[in-house]
């Protein structure tokens, strides 16, 4: 991509042609919140489009190498902003995110934030791949085929790495939540 190669123009070139998808994952990261956040989806993709341009000396590869980019991208600016809300609060209630059954606490499909991007890095940790497995599936919404494509990996690994990941989140964020119910 011209843009890795310092071409500013090229992004501005490429937004249009991917504005509408990054905004359809920001739009499906905001359908999992409770009802009454802040944050709208084109706040979100105009956010991620500053932080893809501060990106600098990137080599860029392929369509699904730029979506995993802005899915950490997404996830940041998600967290940040949950953060901000936070201390806005003093200790309020953090931004709250549905996840699927799988990764969820047990009483709720609903986690926070906060709690998912510590687990999210603990994860990066003892794992790396598995996390960017975790932020390419459930942030940018990637099938497992992109995934596989973006990782350079199998599909088969992707799967494994998918299922694996889930249930180490799901036993984190139990631990988080009777922690912080204590």
């Amino acid at each position: 991509m011209d843009w890795g190669n310092g071409d500013m123009g090229a992004l501005d070139r490429l937004m249009p042609l991917v504005y509408g998808e990054l905004r359809r994952v920001a739009q499906n990261q905001l359908r999992l919140e409770n009802p009454g956040h802040t944050l709208q989806p084109t706040a979100i993709v105009h956010e991620t489009y500053l932080r893809l341009v501060e990106q600098h000396g990137m080599e860029w590869r392929n369509r699904a190498q730029f979506f995993a980019i802005s899915a950490q991208l997404i996830r940041r600016v998600l967290i940040d902003h949950a953060r901000h809300r936070r201390a806005i609060k003093r200790g309020g209630m953090a931004m709250r995110l549905e996840l699927d059954s799988s990764i969820a606490a047990p009483q709720t499909n609903v986690v926070d934030a906060i709690a998912l991007n510590r687990a999210m890095e603990e994860l990066a940790e003892l794992d790396p791949q598995q996390c960017r497995v975790v932020e390419l599936r459930f942030y940018a919404g990637l099938s497992i085929e992109e995934t596989a494509s973006a990782l350079r990996v199998s599909e088969a690994t992707v799967s494994r790495d998918w299922v694996t990941a889930k249930a180490w989140l799901y036993r984190r964020l139990n631990k988080l939540t009777a922690t912080a119910n204590a």
